[in-house]
Parts: C-alpha cells; structure tokens; sequence
C-alpha cells in the first residue's frame, strides 16, 4: 500500500457509555466517508477516565474480548470495509484486567490485541490500581493495511517501545491517548507539558523512521474526590517519518483524515540508517533499572 488515508476522531466522554460508543461509531462512519482505510481511537473511548480515584466499583466497567465492544466495532469494520484500533478496560479474570488495544480488521474479525505495558500511578492517574502490566510484549499486529504498532498513551514516553515495536517491523506507530493537565496549573506549565508530549512521538518517528499517530481525548472531566479534575487537552497528530506533522488537531472533538505516504519510511531509513548504526554491543546497561 503507497497512500494509506488514516482517520484519527477525538471526542469527550460522559459517563454514558452507550452515548459514548455512539459517538465513537458516528466518527468512524464519518472518516470512512472521506475515504479512511485506518480509523483509530482514543484511549478508552467507552467511558469518562475512571482512573482519577481508586474505587472497587469501577471494575464494572471493564469487558471481555471478545465481548460487546469488539462484537459491534468488528461488525462496523466489516461493513465499511477499513481497519479500527479501539481502546477498552479488558476484563481478563476477575481480579485481572488490562488496559487494552484492539484491531479490529475488514472482515470483521480481531487482527490482534496489545495490553498496556507501561502503567503509570500518579495524581489523578492511578491506573495501577486497575491495570495489570501487559504480557504480550512489543509485538506488531498484522492487518491488511501494514504492521501495526500499537501502543498505548503512557508507552509513548518511552522510546525503548518504540524501537521495539520498529525493531519487529511495525510500519506505523500508534497511541490511543487520555491525557491533559491539572487545571489549576498555569499557562505556561500546561504548554510545556502538552509541547513535551508531542515533541517525544514526533522524536519516536525520526528515530525510527515510521509515520506516528497518537489520538487524544478532549473536554474537563470532574474529578469525583472534588479536585480539580482534568482538561484534555486533545491536540491529536499525525507525523511522519521525519517528525513532520501531517495533521494536528485542537482541542475541540474533531474527526478527520490524513493520506500517510507509506513509501517515504523507505527512503527516510535509506538516508537515516539509524537501525544500520546502532551499537547493541554497547547497549547491555539498557537492560538495568538504573546505573549507579
């Protein structure tokens, strides 16, 4: 595939999930109106971001896969013909649940899933408390429209998963996302965290020569401890092999798609041989938590 047209929708959520599996479904229908191939998620579209607190009763939220999300997306995907990435609370075993990718692929069926592997724990993200650390490793699915590396929102601040992922021959990088600041923190603060955020995957993509899309939500969700909450701040984009953005949205719920150029990866790492020059004889440390 030369051209691949990807459709990125970010949206705010409300603690309906029905309305909130509707809207989802209306964002893919329109990206594959305007010609989408790839269609891909935020992360957790389901539902408002559970994770602000620690509560017993938000396992309840959490489902099988396969199971009513997969049956309706992969049922969506077989009609309109394109590929989904979609985001859900995976109900594995009761007492383990994961936070979890899946691709859905054009005649309906899974192509694959990926556990989150990265989880973070820190005010109002406190998602150790509901996610067990993936086991599936760094591991492109495949589909027909390429490799898929996906990742899921904290992942994209390490580069190690993302050269793994490039490193097993994934052919686009892709993070569903829920993220945003504190807003209680000042305008300068909040533009530096969400400039870091687009500055790391940007990097992840010239480093490893591969088209980056990462999806975000958008909207304040209440904390329901009565903090301050969180803004998300949105902003999802698409880059290219050499960190240029193709696309890059705002902060208001948007859909739309993007013709990625899936041949430019070619040259890019034919110029930039970085995977040539890299020396993994000197590379042990990385496997140590720290050098001291």
């Amino acid at each position: 595939m030369t051209v691949l047209n990807v459709g990125v929708a970010q949206h705010a959520c409300s603690d309906d999930l029905a309305a909130n599996l509707a809207t989802s479904i209306s964002a893919i229908r329109e990206a594959a109106a305007q010609g989408a191939q790839l269609v891909v998620l935020q992360e957790l579209h389901r539902g408002l971001y559970f994770c602000q607190r620690e509560d017993v009763d938000e396992f309840e939220l959490a489902e099988t896969i396969p199971g009513p999300s997969t049956d309706s997306l992969g049922a969506l995907a077989k009609e309109l013909g394109i590929v989904i990435v979609a985001s859900l609370f995976e109900k594995r075993a009761t007492g383990l649940y994961h936070n979890t990718a899946v691709v859905l692929e054009t005649d309906g069926t899974i192509a694959g899933v990926y556990r989150k592997m990265h989880i973070p724990d820190d005010p109002g993200f406190y998602e150790k408390f509901y996610f067990t650390p993936g086991d599936l490793g760094f591991t492109p699915i495949n589909t027909s429209v390429g490799r898929l590396g996906v990742l899921v929102c904290w992942d994209q601040w390490f580069p190690e998963a993302a050269r793994l992922m490039a490193m097993a021959g994934a052919e686009l990088l892709i993070y569903p996302t829920a993220i945003g600041w504190d807003p209680t923190d000042d305008k300068a603060e909040q533009l530096r965290q969400r400039d870091a955020w687009v500055t790391v995957q940007r990097a992840h993509a010239v480093a490893n020569g591969v088209p980056v899309i990462s999806v975000n939500r958008v909207g304040h969700e209440a904390d329901p401890e009565g903090g301050a909450g969180i803004q998300f701040w949105g902003n999802t984009f698409v880059a290219g092999p050499q960190g240029e953005l193709l696309l890059e949205l705002g902060a208001e719920a948007k859909t739309r798609v993007v013709a990625v150029d899936m041949q430019r990866s070619e040259h890019v790492r034919r110029i930039w041989p970085f995977l040539r020059d890299r020396r993994i004889d000197a590379y042990t440390d990385l496997t140590k938590l720290y050098r001291d």
